[in-house]
């Protein structure tokens, strides 16, 4: 996908300010903490037409407003992916601003995930 100057722009910023893992790292740190959480910050059709096995689905214009009604708790452990790895870190970013203190933004994103053979869920999992 082209991104613009505008975006990566402020992608790179956030990224200075956002911890990232690869899936070998996130697929680690799912096995090692019960209470991690995988969460997918993709739109709705991308969600659907496949994602991570054992993901959430919050996508990017929502997951502000509800993370601390679904996780309350600042300390959990939350790894955020998307398609490429972008939007994760944009939300990342922000969660980081709300209080969280443990999230990490997937490298690669979605596509890392399927690339390294990682399991999936949904329509993609073929």
């Amino acid at each position: 996908m082209e991104h613009t100057e505008g975006f990566l722009k402020l992608v790179e910023d956030a990224k200075t300010r956002v911890r990232e893992v690869n899936v070998e790292e996130a697929r680690r740190r799912l096995a090692a903490n019960d209470g991690a959480h995988l969460i997918d910050v993709r739109e709705d059709n991308e969600w659907q037409r496949g994602h991570a096995s054992g993901a959430e689905h919050m996508g990017r214009g929502i997951i502000e407003r509800d993370l601390e009604t679904k996780i309350p708790d600042k300390g959990a452990e939350l790894i955020l992916y998307c398609g490429g790895g972008y939007r994760s870190a944009l939300a990342a970013d922000n969660l980081q601003r709300m209080g969280y203190t443990s999230v990490y933004s997937l490298a690669g994103g979605w596509k890392a995930w399927r690339e390294s053979g990682a399991p999936v869920e949904g329509a993609d999992e073929n």
